[in-house]
């Protein structure tokens, strides 16, 4: 049984100019504290050892760090159709999207052996050193717990004794499917709060349409991105169909139509708001991309090589390998070519030269202005008050790393 709804720090209400989306981003951080509590207490109740374990681990993992950017585009959405008062659908939808990023960061995570995230070990690598045969192994492994409502006696991790027996594979192989129960689950508590609030709005059918068509479209992207990577592909039309499903929909397009659904949208508004969203959130990825090969690891709090090594699809790669045949720059050409999953660092290097070399960096740095113009000048076809068009304005220097200009139409 969930606790009552949250009282939301600052105002809910009233004054719509103390109403802003970084206040929005801030607020959702005491909207997600209430509900993992009520779900830990939720979980408790099941079983004490998937509490402590799994539960607690999901919680302090959504709670560490983030940006809460798709809780700011959905509030911008919400603006910009109108909405106004009491904010707490909104800051609900922004925590059901925040527990939704968990999610794929997770599976992500163990989709692509990355080992950091979010400045502190990926929650694969953390449940592998868990494990009796993993570093990490904590010094109470033979303590018996009391779990589930039925009192009985489960083991509170494995015990000690077992170590032995398991090699490191095994920690491994622990650590992944841990992994993706912690993933489903905080998939499962982002479509309860979800279905909460569509519940509890007089606009929730659509509200929970726009829910679902993103929930499907992230997982196609994160296929079309496996996919592509196991062929070997290079196309730049494939990689901008993985990054416009994958990161511009889920990022920034349906977190604005979401929150638009919410104060009940004109379709005409909602059409702008999804070309907004597409600029913005490809301008989005196009950064990451650009932090993923050239990024500092202290800043962005994950491996800059992860893309590279595993010569992951990206608009990035695909602009220089097709620059390096334009060219006739066959070492570019060489290095950027599909071949070993795990590239060896002097490989990385000569990858990371041949984006400068060719000229995708720039290029891609000059698309990412461009989008971002592109996606500020959208956003103002809504109508929206020049304040709402200025947050978004600066929501999306914030995503995409430059200021928004206007320009001439460019998508």
């Amino acid at each position: 049984m969930l606790g009552p709804r949250p009282t939301v720090a600052g105002p809910a209400e009233g004054d719509d100019a103390t109403l802003t989306a970084p206040w929005a981003a801030s607020a959702v951080e005491t909207v997600l504290e209430h509900e993992l509590d009520a779900r830990l207490r939720q979980a408790h109740g099941v079983d004490a050892v998937f509490a402590r374990d799994l539960a607690e681990r999901v919680a302090a993992f959504t709670l560490r760090g983030g940006k809460r950017l798709r809780t700011a585009f959905a509030w911008c959405g919400w603006r910009a159709a109108g909405g106004s008062g009491d904010a707490t659908a909104v800051l609900r939808t922004g925590a059901a999207l925040e527990l939704l990023q968990a999610c794929a960061l997770v599976h992500d995570d163990v989709m692509d052996g990355s080992p950091v995230r979010r400045g502190g070990p990926a929650l694969h690598v953390e449940f592998a050193g868990r494990h009796p045969a993993g570093p990490g192994t904590a010094p109470d492994t033979a303590r018996t717990v009391t779990s589930g409502p039925s009192g009985a006696s489960a083991a509170g991790s494995c015990g000690a004794s077992a170590a032995g027996s398991y090699g490191a594979s095994a920690a491994r192989s622990f650590g992944v499917s841990a992994a993706v129960l912690a993933g489903d689950l905080a998939l499962a508590w982002a479509d309860d709060l979800l279905t909460e609030t569509a519940l509890g709005s007089p606009h929730g059918a659509r509200l929970h349409q726009e829910w679902r068509a993103m929930r499907t479209e992230m997982v196609a992207g994160q296929y079309r991105d496996l996919r592509a990577q196991a062929c070997g592909a290079s196309g730049e039309e494939e990689a901008l169909t993985i990054a416009a499903l994958k990161s511009a929909r889920y990022t920034v397009a349906r977190p604005l139509a979401l929150g638009a659904a919410l104060a009940g949208a004109a379709t005409r508004t909602t059409e702008a708001l999804r070309s907004a969203g597409h600029c913005a959130g490809l301008a989005f990825q196009l950064r990451d991309d650009l932090l993923g090969a050239f990024g500092d690891p202290a800043l962005t709090g994950k491996p800059a090589d992860d893309d590279l090594r595993s010569r992951k699809l990206t608009p990035l790669l695909a602009a220089a390998v097709r620059l390096a045949g334009a060219t006739g720059d066959r070492e570019a050409a060489r290095v950027l070519a599909p071949g070993a999953h795990d590239r060896p660092e002097q490989l990385v290097r000569g990858m990371r030269a041949a984006l400068e070399r060719t000229g995708a960096r720039a290029e891609v740095e000059a698309r990412t202005a461009e989008l971002a113009a592109a996606a500020v000048r959208h956003f103002e076809a809504t109508g929206a008050e020049p304040g709402v068009r200025r947050e978004f304005a600066a929501l999306v220097e914030r995503a995409a790393g430059v200021a928004p200009r206007h320009a001439e139409e460019l998508v």
